[in-house]
Parts: C-alpha cells; sequence; structure tokens
C-alpha cells in the first residue's frame, strides 16, 4: 500500500524511527498495528529532519490484510495524532520503493522577513531580520539549475555518503502574503541541501556573499560555507513518479 502523507514535523524529532523520540514513523506504523494487528516496517520517499513539515510525503508498507484503500484512510485517520493525516491510499506492486522510484520531490522554504517573527507563522517559517533584497536571491536561485556537485551545501559526511552530485530542475523565489517563498525541484537531496540553499540565497540577499561566490559555492569553489535555515520553515510538496500519481 502507498499513502499520501500529510503532518505538522514541529512536534517530531523527523520521521525516521529513533530510540528516545517521537517520530512520524513510529507513529504511522502504531497507527497500522492497531488497525490491521500487523507488526511492520513502513518505507518513505523522504526521511524528513526534526521539526520540518510535509503535504507529499508517500509511505508504502506491506500488509496481508484485504482491506478496501478507503477503509484503510479512514481507519488510519483515527489512530493517529491530529498533527498526521493519511490524504489518499493506494495500491502499488511489492516491489515499489518510494525512494527508489522517485523522479524527483519538490521542496518549499518559507522565509518570514522581519524584526519580530510572528506567533501564527514561527512554527511554519525561517526569521531572517533587516533588509532583504529578494530580486537579488530571484537571480541567484536560477543558479542552482542543472546538475552541480553540492557538496558545500551538505551536512556532514556521516549524514551524506556516496557522490554530492545531484540534479535541479526547478528553483524559484517569489512573495506570498509578506513571506518570501522558495521552490525547489531536484532528482534528489543531500541532508541538509534544501535549508543551505536557501541560507546561501538568504547570504546573496542580505549581501554578505556576490553572486560570484555563490556560483563558486555551487562548483564546490572558493572558501565560503553556506549555513543552515531553521528546520520549521521546510515542507515537502511533492514526490514524482513515472506511472503513478496522487490525486490531491
Amino acid at each position: 500500500m502507498a499513502l499520501l502523507v500529510e503532518y505538522d514535523g514541529w512536534n517530531y524529532h523527523g520521521f525516521q524511527c529513533q530510540r528516545n523520540f517521537v517520530t512520524i514513523q513510529e507513529e504511522i506504523e502504531n497507527s497500522i498495528k492497531k488497525f490491521t494487528k500487523e507488526t511492520l516496517r513502513v518505507r518513505a520517499a523522504g526521511r524528513t529532519d526534526a521539526k520540518v513539515h510535509a503535504i507529499g510525503q508517500v509511505v508504502v508498507f506491506d500488509t496481508e490484510s484485504d482491506y478496501d484503500t478507503g477503509t484503510i484512510t479512514k481507519a488510519l485517520n483515527s489512530y493517529l495524532p491530529r498533527d498526521i493525516a493519511v490524504l489518499e491510499t493506494h495500491r502499488v506492486s511489492c516491489d515499489f520503493d518510494p525512494r527508489r522510484h522517485a523522479l524527483s520531490r519538490t521542496y518549499v522554504y518559507s522565509l518570514f522577513n522581519g524584526d519580530v517573527h510572528r506567533p501564527l507563522s514561527r512554527k511554519y517559517s525561517g526569521l531572517v531580520k533587516g533588509k532583504l533584497d529578494v530580486e537579488m536571491m530571484k537571480r541567484g536561485s536560477s543558479a542552482f539549475i542543472g546538475t552541480h556537485d553540492f557538496e558545500r551545501f551538505a551536512g556532514s559526511a556521516k549524514e551524506n555518503s556516496g557522490s554530492f552530485i545531484r540534479t535541479i530542475y526547478k528553483s524559484e523565489i517569489y512573495n506570498e502574503s509578506g513571506m518570501v517563498k522558495y521552490v525547489v525541484e531536484g532528482s534528489s537531496f543531500l541532508t541538509h541541501q534544501v535549508r543551505r540553499m536557501v541560507g546561501a540565497l538568504v547570504s546573496l540577499g542580505k549581501g554578505r556573499i556576490t553572486m560570484s561566490q555563490l556560483n563558486e559555492m555551487i562548483d564546490n569553489k572558493g572558501t565560503k560555507v553556506a549555513q543552515t535555515m531553521a528546520p520549521e520553515g521546510l515542507c515537502l510538496i511533492k514526490v514524482k513518479y513515472e506511472n503513478f500519481l496522487f490525486k490531491k
């Protein structure tokens, strides 16, 4: 079964199960166990960090139960906490891998630019105080498009094994209701990559780095290293597959 899941990540220590911490994966697995009486592990398209949100996370699990998809959606939602919801349930082949079979993932990072972080937005946005040149950030965002070595935008080597090469298909900055939004679609992302890409764009918008220095960072050159923005501004919006599309 494949689930389309939305969650508010504020109260969770990320998606993946961790000892002594409450996680999204743990809550979903517990809800499945309560409904089907099966103890199992779910697989997700992306392992979001603590406080990171999602409206398009894809979660897959194998079950021996024969409930229809509508019943599964309703039942799991009856057991899940209010900040996690299953939006859709679909039957998929047993070899469907939500991570390896994904063509792309789209994230949105929300930035509140002001001196005081408003209470109703602080759980869902990063804060940037002072003047911010959004037009310069728009210019800088386009530089990420293409295939690059993103080592300067990755977390620790322990968190990111293998190649740092990633392909970005879409990278845009826009304003929405007083919030600066960054939308990025890529083949896949390194740990902390999106938050550091935003950090670099903020540095560009604050005049701390030049466009030339941003290009050097994207080419894994120079001495600059991107700052990591707060996790609560990040949201996984969509995971794209070749022959599979959720309705929402």
